[in-house]
């Protein structure tokens, strides 16, 4: 076996390594950190702050236990804990632009009719905005419910080729995000910007496990990049039985 320092596994979180927006089961934890890390270096890459990230891994305890984690899609570096560099899409875009984009999907929200609608629509990352046309206040039941209805009636894929046609020009790109949301960033700030941090690493193989690798999905780039060896899982079991192949893991 190539030997653990030549060697990157990179884990998205939701739906990846937790059920959306759930906590990461004991089992998996104890998985990753006592026999994935001590044949491979591990690191998680999300679109999610680092606060959520920790939430999700069941604490900053587990979070800091990890060689690197890439929050925001990379724009915010952390290793073994602490961070070591941050970016901000506003500095990058400007106000008038993401003003912009604000207005026209707050007007496009307001015009879907949905099972439910509760509050924070959208949400200002370092990197990105979250659009949520559900709303992120919404409970368990109604993400599950809102998530359904979409697979049904493509409610956010819609969402996402109305921002495209009205952005065209803008060097944004839109993503399905998770199970409920839309992401918007610079295009080039998809999952593959946590690669810049990593290139002077000169790490042999990098592979990286998502579940949204389809096109549109927050995954896609990362998982069809050159740099990387991807492997598309269904759900955090599905992720353990591709990690016990990879890496001989009885």
């Amino acid at each position: 076996m190539v030997s653990r320092k030549t060697v990157l596994y990179l884990f998205d979180v939701d739906g990846t390594l937790t059920k959306p927006r759930q906590v990461i089961t004991e089992e998996l934890k104890s998985f990753l950190l006592d026999k994935v890390k001590s044949r491979v270096t591990v690191g998680l890459v999300s679109g999610s702050d680092y606060v959520k990230i920790a939430e999700q891994m069941s604490g900053e305890d587990v979070a800091a236990k990890f060689d690197y984690v890439f929050c925001e899609n990379g724009l915010v570096q952390y290793r073994a804990g602490k961070m070591i560099s941050s970016g901000n899409i506003v500095g990058h875009l400007g106000e008038q632009t993401l003003q912009k984009v604000i207005n026209f999907a707050l007007g496009y929200m307001s015009k879907i009719e949905l099972p439910a609608k509760r509050g924070n629509f959208i949400e200002f990352r370092s990197s990105m905005i979250n659009i949520c046309p559900v709303g992120r206040s919404c409970s368990q039941a109604e993400r599950d419910q809102f998530s359904e209805y979409d697979k049904q009636h493509h409610i956010r894929q819609k969402f996402v080729d109305a921002l495209q046609k009205e952005f065209s020009d803008s060097g944004l790109t839109f993503a399905l995000g998770g199970q409920i949301s839309v992401d918007v960033f610079p295009t080039g700030w998809d999952k593959t910007f946590c690669l810049n941090h990593i290139a002077h690493e000169n790490f042999e193989e990098i592979h990286f496990f998502g579940d949204k690798t389809d096109p549109g999905g927050n995954d896609y780039e990362i998982y069809n990049d050159s740099r990387t060896i991807g492997h598309r899982v269904t759900s955090p079991d599905d992720t353990k039985e591709k990690l016990q192949k990879c890496l001989n893991i009885e």
